[in-house]
């Protein structure tokens, strides 16, 4: 890079979709000085959406993997980007403003943005092999290798990535059976308006259900596996994959003296607390959400690329204006729905469905806050409710106006 920026070494931690897409901002938006960017992985950085979607359901290949990659080598070498991959952050020390990493080396900063994401939540089961979970490339290739044997299948979870395999496995010509201990996990999805229309689409593609009954045991090995249901009930499967939740890469950050608590403490502008010149976003980030009034972390695609594009502007322009805004967005595919929510529900609210997916194959839930203020939606297969909920929620207009405009657009 040609010219001189006195505003500081910029060091980046976490070569996912929050920390590229900072590094990237940051060149884009005219900044000069040394940047370096931290992968604990060894792969180039990759965009995760898809590992639970396509690249589960169709053939590997490089060019299907090529198409994930956030940005190249040269890419990143042109722009003087520093890529440091295959060795994690293990220790920072704000006081110093040094990252140890777990090579050996030290990197110092003047302006850090932690970027660490999440991982999946350890199972509790391990056994000698058969049991996957799904958060790198790795772990997705690992299971489409599995899933292709055609072999029965048992996911531990409900959430979109347990769903999302589940339908991947279906179309593998997999049996499948979808475990979690809530009675209706797809209403943490969806809302309890139409949970049961979800439920159905995955028995109608084959899929069994057991839900309201957890996982007591799992035992065998790959291909021979027993899943202990904590009635009693035991099923046999060639491969699980358990899908729990996640919790965020912050036990590196132990004795840095920033706050933690399910990540990384953050103010409104998403600098951490306990250190200056710190930021943290993404996965890993908890901040204090505007609308909703608490400190949320928010583990959405949408949100870390948001998060980048707001420090970027901010380390570059000196500093935000605002408190970061989020969109709150998050997508799913099951099997051939799509379903989409933005915004969020207020429990003293109510909400309002428009449309029917059994009769006209799509609906839309909209959410009201206490005030009668659209605060939020989900549509299934409705991408023009989804765009009209998307601008009304922007305005802060009343969620009857958005119920009506819905229900002439029906």
């Amino acid at each position: 890079m040609s010219g001189v920026d006195s505003r500081g070494h910029v060091v980046v931690v976490g070569a996912s979709l929050a920390g590229t897409r900072t590094a990237l901002a940051l060149r884009t938006l005219g900044y000069t000085a040394p940047i370096t960017l931290i992968g604990a992985e060894d792969e180039l950085p990759y965009d995760r959406p898809p590992l639970s979607k396509d690249l589960l359901k169709g053939a590997w290949s490089d060019e299907a993997v090529a198409a994930l990659r956030l940005s190249s080598a040269d890419e990143l070498a042109e722009l003087d980007i520093d890529l440091r991959l295959g060795s994690a952050a293990v220790a920072l020390d704000p006081a110093g403003k040094t990252v140890s990493l777990a090579d050996g080396t030290t990197v110092v900063y003047d302006t850090l943005v932690i970027a660490t994401g999440a991982v999946a939540r350890p199972s509790p089961w391990q056994p000698e092999s058969g049991v996957y979970q799904l958060r790198t490339l790795a772990d997705s290739r690992a299971i489409a290798g599995r899933l292709a044997l055609g072999e029965p299948v048992v996911v531990v979870g409900g959430g979109f990535i347990g769903t999302e395999i589940a339908a991947a496995a279906r179309s593998h010509g997999c049996p499948v059976v979808v475990v979690d201990p809530v009675p209706e996990p797809m209403a943490r999805l969806v809302g309890p308006e139409i949970a049961d229309v979800l439920v159905g689409l995955h028995r109608r593609n084959g899929a069994e259900t057991r839900f309201g009954v957890g996982v007591a045991g799992i035992s065998g090995t790959a291909g021979d596996l027993t899943i202990t249901l904590a009635d009693g009930t035991e099923l046999s499967a060639g491969t699980a994959v358990v899908g729990i939740g996640s919790v965020p890469c912050d036990g590196w950050l132990a004795g840095s003296g920033l706050a933690i608590d399910n990540g990384v403490i953050t103010d409104g502008f998403l600098r951490a607390e306990g250190a200056d010149d710190v930021f943290a976003i993404g996965d890993v980030a908890r901040w204090p959400h505007p609308g909703r009034g608490v400190d949320v972390r928010a583990e959405h695609w949408t949100n870390a690329g948001d998060q980048a594009r707001y420090i970027a502007a901010a380390i570059s322009g000196g500093g935000a204006d605002a408190p970061y805004a989020p969109t709150d967005y998050v997508w799913s595919d099951q099997y051939d729905w799509k379903v989409n929510s933005v915004g969020w529900r207020d429990p003293e609210g109510a909400s309002f469905v428009v449309g029917d997916l059994a009769d006209e194959g799509r609906v839309a839930v909209i959410h009201e806050d206490a005030h009668g203020v659209a605060c939020g939606a989900v549509t299934v297969n409705w991408v023009k409710a989804l765009n009209q909920a998307r601008r009304l929620l922007a305005s802060g207009g009343p969620a009857a106006t958005l119920v009506d405009q819905l229900r002439q657009l029906a």
